[in-house]
C-alpha cells in the first residue's frame, strides 16, 4: 500500500505528539502518515483548541494510511544552540525516540521534519527529577472519561461508531487533577496512559483540553497487525510504561490513578509491592453500577449508548460482575481505614471513600473525583497532612 500511494504522488506528513523528558533526555513521539500531493506540512498538526475532530464518528480516526520506515529529523534548541537528531519511523509509522539533550525544566518546543522542509512542531514537557515532589500517572479509559472499555463490543461501538463529542467526563476528576497541579506546582508532570490506539490521540488531547485536565503527554499503543500484534495487552503496556518512567525519572515518586473496571488495581498493586519507594500513593476511581454492568456482564445498559448500542450488550455472554464499585458522592470526609469486605454487599450502603495502606503506600478509592479529593486530603496528598491526634493510617 505504501508503494502504491507513493506512486500516486502521496507524500509523508508528520502528526506530532507531546514529548516529555528529564533535564538530560527527552522522549519524542509522533506518527508519519500519507497525505495528498501538495498538502500543507501541518495537515495532521491542528491546534488543540480546534474541536472539529470531536464531532467526527470514531471510525474516521482509523482511516489515515501510515507511511512506514521514514527518516525523521528532530531539532531541539538548547543553551548550546540547535541540536539535530536522526531517527526512523517503525513499520507502524510511529516515531518513538529518546534523545540525549540538556534542557531546563518547563515547556519547550521541538521540530520534526521528514525532508528538511516538511516541518512541524511539538511541545516537550521537561521535568526536574531531583526537585519534583510528585508526578501523576493517570489511566484514561473510565478514569478521566467514560468509555466502558472492558466489554469488547461496547468498546468497539464507543471507538468506531458514536461521535467523539458524546464522550463524558468522570465527575470531579478535572477538579482533582487541577487541585493536584495547584498544590504541587504548574510544572507537575501529568502523564496519561491508555491501551487506546495512537489514531485517537488528537481527539483525546482535545477532550482533555476542553474539560480542563492538565496538559501532558499521552502514552498509547499501535493499532492493527503490527510488531505487537492485533490484540494488545493493556496489562503489558502499562507495566512497560511504568518501568520506562521509573528508568527516566529514578528519583520521582508517582501518584498512580486508575479505575477498578479493568486491571489497574492489580497492576498498581504489583508496582507497590515491587517498588514501594517510587509510589507516593494510589488512587482508584470506582465504577458505578451501570458501568460495572456494561464492563462485566450487563443487566442495566446505559441509555447514552443508544438502542442499537444496548442491543450489542446481549450479544456477548455474561461474565462475573465485580461488586467493588460504589455510586454515591456527598460532602462527608473520607473514612480512614481498610475498605469493607464481604460477598454481596450493597454499594449504596458503603458509598464512601476508603483509605488504607499497602506496603506502606497510601491507597485511596472513591466513586468520583470529588471523593478522591476528600481521600487525598485525609492522607495529606492534598491540602494538609493529618494533625497530631487525628486518626492515622493503620
Amino acid at each position: 500500500m505504501a508503494r502504491l500511494l507513493r506512486t500516486l504522488g502521496y507524500e509523508a506528513r508528520i502528526q506530532p505528539y507531546t514529548a516529555y523528558g528529564s533535564r538530560t533526555k527527552v522522549r519524542v513521539l509522533g506518527r508519519v502518515l500519507f497525505a495528498g500531493p501538495g498538502t500543507k506540512p501541518d495537515h495532521f498538526d491542528q491546534p488543540v483548541y480546534d474541536m472539529r475532530s470531536l464531532a467526527r464518528r470514531g471510525f474516521r480516526n482509523f482511516m489515515s494510511q501510515i507511511d512506514p520506515h521514514v527518516r525523521v529529523e528532530i531539532t531541539v534548541d538548547t543553551a548550546k544552540g540547535a541540536q539535530v537528531f536522526e531517527t526512523y519511523a517503525d513499520r507502524s509509522g510511529i516515531i518513538d525516540e529518546i534523545i540525549p539533550v540538556e534542557l531546563e525544566p518547563g515547556l519547550h518546543e521541538i521540530t520534526l521534519s521528514t525532508d528538511g522542509t516538511n516541518t512541524v512542531t511539538a511541545n516537550a514537557h521537561v521535568f526536574d527529577d531531583e526537585a519534583q515532589e510528585i508526578a501523576v500517572v493517570s489511566d484514561i479509559d473510565d478514569t478521566v472519561l467514560i468509555t466502558l472499555l472492558p466489554r469488547p463490543l461496547i468498546a468497539g461501538w464507543n471507538a468506531f461508531v458514536i461521535s467523539q463529542a458524546s464522550r463524558r467526563i468522570v465527575p470531579g476528576m478535572p477538579v482533582f487533577y487541577q487541585q493536584l497541579r495547584r498544590h504541587y506546582g504548574e510544572n507537575t508532570p501529568f502523564i496519561y496512559v491508555s491501551t487506546g490506539a495512537w489514531n485517537v490521540a488528537p481527539v483525546l488531547e482535545r477532550f482533555l483540553f476542553k474539560n480542563g485536565y492538565p496538559a501532558g503527554p499521552l502514552l498509547l499503543t499501535d493499532w492493527g497487525p503490527t510488531n505487537t500484534g492485533f490484540f494488545r495487552s493493556g496489562t503489558r503496556h502499562k507495566f512497560t510504561t511504568l518501568a520506562s518512567l521509573r528508568e527516566m525519572f529514578p528519583n520521582t515518586r508517582w501518584l498512580l490513578v486508575g479505575d477498578d473496571g479493568q486491571h489497574d488495581p492489580s497492576i498498581y498493586g504489583s508496582i507497590v509491592e515491587d517498588h514501594p519507594e517510587s509510589v507516593a500513593a494510589v488512587a482508584i476511581r470506582e465504577l458505578t453500577d451501570d458501568e460495572q454492568d456494561l464492563a462485566h456482564g450487563a443487566e442495566r445498559p446505559l441509555a447514552s449508548i443508544g438502542a442499537f448500542g444496548r442491543a450489542l450488550v446481549g450479544a456477548v455472554p455474561k461474565v462475573w460482575r465485580s461488586t467493588i464499585g460504589r455510586n454515591e458522592s456527598d460532602a462527608r470526609p473520607a473514612t480512614v481505614g481498610p475498605p469493607s469486605s464481604g460477598a454481596g454487599r450493597n454499594r449504596s450502603e458503603h458509598a464512601h471513600e476508603s483509605v488504607h495502606e499497602r506496603h506502606g503506600v497510601p491507597w485511596v478509592s472513591a466513586p468520583d473525583g470529588f471523593g478522591l479529593i476528600r481521600a487525598a486530603r485525609a492522607i495529606g496528598i492534598l491540602g494538609r497532612h493529618p494533625r497530631e491526634g487525628e486518626e492515622k493510617l493503620p
